[in-house]
Order: structure tokens, then C-alpha cells, then sequence
């Protein structure tokens, strides 16, 4: 059975044959454009986009599906911004119904026509790409610049990756083969064997606050790609930017002739668990998560009926032994504490230093000037409000501040937090960054997450004790990103086995304009899936190849 290809697939196809040769190749290929310059995107994009955004404030949120008489509104902006917007509630039951009797068109239409439609989601997207980046900034707390880039071209970009990773799995095998086995002196048994790829069912993506999107779009398209029709239930807190993504996907799987209940949208009454109770559903076969680590444990636990795929929390460090620009490393490193009041999962929290100093270009560095340097980049960075505000964001919710004021309590601060008046926002909440100096002892401390604006410096016997720290803090504990310092090669070297031994990618000398807390999609894999910080790698074949089996016919031919 042969087949025959929705026309979006031959639309799309030079753009899936580029990402299929990105992830093999793995250099720099970027499908959207990261620049919001006009140059790039038109003069007029940007306020078509912000008016497309601000049209959806104080409204109800113009999505038709099942159950959508009951209208909820949970959003509160880290920025201040009246937001009021009002989504259409229903039941998990509900959803997963509509769900369910979306998939066998869904499955039968094979992969290559399930591509073309979601190559035609993504086109969708970008031509959206500024109202996408406007609710991205206006939940998140991210700054504009960030939210266009991180929220719509690199979640786009993260999107296509998984795409390219689950057609490579689909087509990995044929769809038909011809069988035949000499049978003696007689004719050969002669079969015809045809392999069907089949969605495991209804899958499940949780999103999170800090990165609505890029977080989410992975899950989403591995697993409509694979067959699986797809309830996206955003955060709370964050439910426009995945709310805007449902509204466009169901408007392309419409508009190619397929159920549009192939995406639903699961906007979460207050204090209603809808999450959990969409997870433990019978019918929900893949779960994608990204969290905090109490409840991305649970899910794995208790969500047994379903492959599970968490992004959990953990302790990034980076192992400082020598360095042969220390400015650029202060600069770079303090860089990476300030970008997003460091509200991501890949920003550095410990940074271990001997306590005795490191050798540097410009002499001998004790362990208070190799602080006091990187404290001085920070509060250089966040000197001036009106410029430090478009690489802190706004603070994302209370929890990150009620750590804040923990740690106020801990240690001895080199670098205090302070607050921040946003020229724009005067509701925002923003704190800039603490660094705040630990002992080796003090595992109990920076042993565990403190997510937000928050790194400590800790003193260490030696680099070889700093290793040691490291595997134990990040085995313990998981980690999605490790850095070293160093000029010598054998202290590399030891680095990156602590790494592959504990699961973490690892960065070396960054001392220019790649930061630790990035990574690059087609090129970087985010999370490895081999610690406790998560289960799975954003992307690579493992994370697609479990949402579908292959299920074979015979027959004599």
C-alpha cells in the first residue's frame, strides 16, 4: 500500500530535507529568522503582530471545540500587563473523546502527509511569529527580544527539529517489502509484507511558565507527527502563547481536510488539576512535561499507562581551574547569571572555584577576585535600569521571589539581589541577580535548585575537589548543562569524563558570544536524558521513536 501524499508535502519538502540533513550534519541551519528587524521581517510586522496580540486581551479567546461553553481566566503578566483573556473550559473526559475520535483518519493518512500538515502548521506560526513573541513576553516575563527569539524562531526552529527526527524514525524501514524463501524443489514462498506506523494514542503536553512555547513545541510535533492527536494543557499562568498555537494548528488541520480536534486546548480551571487527571486518563499513551521536580516524579510514578518524557530541575555548575582571558570568562559567565534574571533550566548555579585562587592571563586570581569579578560584570550589566531590563526580563512568579528572600539569609552575599524599576512596566517585578559565597561544606545548600536569579561561588580544596563535588551534586541531582574553565588540557579531559560519567553536556572556555544557557537547535541536544534532570533529549530519535509502533500485514503473494 502505497502512500499517496498530501500536496502540503511536496510544498514543504525542501524544507524537511534540509532539517533531515541538519540533524545529521549537525552544524548551523536555523529555518526562521532570530533578527525581529524589519529588514528581515517587514516594516510592518511588528505592529501587526502586537495589534493581533492585543486583540485577544479582555476577549474570549476565539477557539471553537468541544466544551467550550465554560470560559476560564487564570493569567497574571510578570509585567503588569491586563491580560483578562478568557478560554474555553472543558473536562478531560471531554477532550480526550474528541481526541480520540480524531486519530484514525489521523493514522491512515501516513507520515508523509502528517509531515506536510505540520511543515504547514509551523508556516502558520511564523507568519504569526510577532503575536506568538508578544504573549510569549507578556507571560513569561521574558524581554521582547528574548521572547521573539526563544518563544517563536528557535521554538520553531526546536519544532522542525523533532519533525526531521520523527519522519528519519518513520520511514526508517520500508513500507512494503517483497518476501521470498526458496522452498527446495518447489516455488518460493512468496509474501507481501506491509508496515504500518501506528500512533500509540492520546498524547498529553504540559507547559510550562518560563518558556510556554519552546519547552512545548517539541512534544506537541513529535507527537502529531507519529499520528498522535495532541491536548496541549499551557500552565496557568501562561496559556495565550499555547493558546495562539492551538488556534493556528486547527485552523491548517482543518483547512487540509483533517479533524481540527487533532489539537485541543486544556485551559485549566483554578485549584482543578486537570493536568493530573489528563495524565492518568486510560486513554493518554504519551505524556511530555516540563517542571518542577516534585511533580514531574510524580507523573513518572503514577502515569503508568503512558511513556512519560519529564524536564525536571537541576544543579548547573561550572568548574573554574584557570583561564587565559579572565575577563572574557567573568564577562561571559556574569552574562549568563543576568539573561532572563536566570528563570532558566539551563542557567549556571554553582560555580566552583579553589579556594586557594587560579592561575589567569592577568596573574595569580584569588578565589574573592575571581567572585568579585564575576559580580562585577553583573552589576555592570544591571547598573542601568532601562537597558538592564532587556536582558533580566520581569521576575515569573512568587516563587522565585520567596527564594530570593531565602537566600538573603544564606551565606555571604558578594552580590546582593535589588530591585529594578521597568521604564515600561511599572508593575513589573524585577531583581537583579545575588551570588552569594559557600564553602564546600555547605552541600546542603547548593546541593539542591534554587531556580531563579540565584548562583553560589563555593570554595574548593583543589579542581580535583571540584570534580569531586560535581559528580556528587550533579549525580545526585541531575543537571541540563555543566561549563569548565581551564588552560590545561588534561584538566579538560577530566572535566568532560565527569561529564559523559554523570549525563550533562558540558561547555568549554566560553569566553565570547556562545553562553552555556543556549543551545542551538539541529546541533545541541538540551537535557540528555541520562541524569535526573530529565528523561529524555530535546531532540533526538529516542524521543520520537516511542510514540508509535509498527504493526505489519501479510499476505501471499
Amino acid at each position: 500500500m502505497t502512500e499517496t501524499p498530501h500536496p502540503l508535502y511536496a510544498k514543504h519538502a525542501d524544507t524537511l530535507a534540509r532539517a533531515l540533513t541538519a540533524i545529521t550534519e549537525r552544524g548551523y541551519w536555523s529555518a526562521y529568522p532570530e533578527s525581529p528587524s524589519p529588514r528581515v521581517y517587514g516594516e510592518t510586522a511588528a505592529s501587526e503582530g502586537e495589534a493581533a496580540f492585543r486583540a485577544y486581551l479582555g476577549t474570549d479567546f476565539p477557539l471553537d471545540q468541544p466544551g467550550g461553553d465554560d470560559r476560564v481566566s487564570t493569567e497574571a503578566s510578570p509585567f503588569g500587563i491586563d491580560l483578562a483573556v478568557r478560554y474555553p473550559h472543558a473536562d478531560a473526559d471531554t477532550l480526550v473523546a474528541a481526541a480520540s475520535a480524531a486519530l484514525p483518519a489521523w493514522r491512515d493518512a501516513g507520515p508523509q502527509t502528517r509531515l506536510g500538515v505540520c511543515l504547514e502548521i509551523l508556516a502558520r506560526l511564523h507568519a504569526h511569529v510577532f503575536e506568538l513573541a508578544n504573549a510569549v513576553h507578556a507571560t513569561s516575563g521574558q524581554a521582547f527580544v528574548m521572547a521573539f527569539q526563544a518563544g517563536g524562531a528557535h521554538a520553531l526552529d526546536r519544532a522542525l527539529e523533532a519533525l526531521a527526527y520523527a519522519y528519519a524514525e518513520m520511514t526508517r524501514h520500508p513500507g512494503t517489502a517483497e518476501w521470498e524463501k526458496p522452498a527446495g524443489k518447489g516455488e518460493p514462498l512468496r509474501m507481501t509484507k506491509t508496515f504500518h506506523v501506528v500512533p500509540r494514542g492520546v498524547a498529553l503536553v504540559i507547559g510550562c511558565n518560563t518558556f510556554p512555547t519552546w519547552n512545548s513545541y517539541p512534544g506537541l510535533f513529535a507527537s502529531l507527527a507519529t499520528g498522535n492527536p495532541v491536548v496541549v494543557k499551557p500552565h496557568p499562568r501562561a496559556v495565550l502563547p499555547l493558546a495562539i498555537t492551538v488556534r493556528y494548528a486547527r485552523e491548517v488541520l482543518a483547512e487540509a481536510g483533517f479533524d481540527p480536534n487533532l489539537v485541543l486546548l486544556a485551559a485549566e480551571a483554578p485549584g482543578e488539576k486537570l493536568a493530573s487527571d489528563l495524565a492518568l486518563h486510560r486513554a493518554v499513551k504519551i505524556v511530555d512535561f516540563t517542571g518542577s521536580t516534585e511533580y514531574g516524579d510524580w507523573l513518572e510514578a503514577h502515569a503508568r499507562q503512558a511513556s512519560v518524557y519529564t524536564e525536571k530541575a537541576g544543579v548547573n555548575t561550572i568548574i573554574v581551574d584557570s583561564t587565559d582571558d579572565f575577563t572574557g570568562m567573568c564577562r561571559n559567565i556574569g552574562f549568563s547569571l543576568v539573561l532572563y534574571s536566570g528563570q532558566m533550566c539551563t542557567t549556571p548555579q554553582n560555580i566552583l572555584i579553589p579556594s586557594a585562587g587560579i592561575a589567569t592571563d592577568q596573574g595569580q586570581k584569588s578565589f574573592d577576585e575571581v567572585t568579585a569579578g564575576i559580580a562585577g560584570v553583573v552589576a555592570k550589566l544591571t547598573g542601568d535600569p532601562a537597558r538592564a531590563v532587556e536582558l533580566t526580563g520581569a521576575i515569573v512568579n512568587d516563587g522565585v521571589l520567596a527564594r530570593l528572600d531565602e537566600v538573603a539569609r544564606v551565606g555571604d552575599a558578594v552580590l546582593p539581589s535589588q530591585p529594578l524599576e521597568h521604564p515600561t512596566y511599572p508593575g513589573a517585578v524585577v531583581r537583579t541577580p545575588t551570588i552569594v559565597k559557600l564553602g564546600a561544606a555547605d552541600v546542603a545548600t547548593y546541593g539542591r535548585e534554587w531556580f531563579g536569579p540565584i548562583s553560589f561561588a563555593v570554595g574548593t580544596d583543589s579542581t580535583a575537589h571540584s570534580l569531586e563535588i560535581f559528580r556528587a551534586t550533579v549525580g545526585q541531582r541531575g543537571a541540563l548543562t555543566a561549563a569548565v574553565y581551564s588552560t590545561d588540557e588534561k584538566v579538560l579531559d577530566a572535566a568532560e569524563a565527569a561529564a559523559i560519567e554523570v549525563g550533562v553536556h558540558l561547555s568549554c572556555n566560553l569566553t565570547g558570544a556562545v553562553f552555556v544557557n543556549q543551545s542551538a537547535a539541529f546541533s545541541d541536544f538540551h537535557g540528555s536524558g541520562a541524569n535526573a534532570a530529565a528523561n529524555a533529549a530535546l531532540t533526538d530519535g529516542a524521543y520520537v521513536a516511542n510514540r508509535f509502533r509498527v504493526v505489519q500485514s501479510r499476505r501471499h503473494s
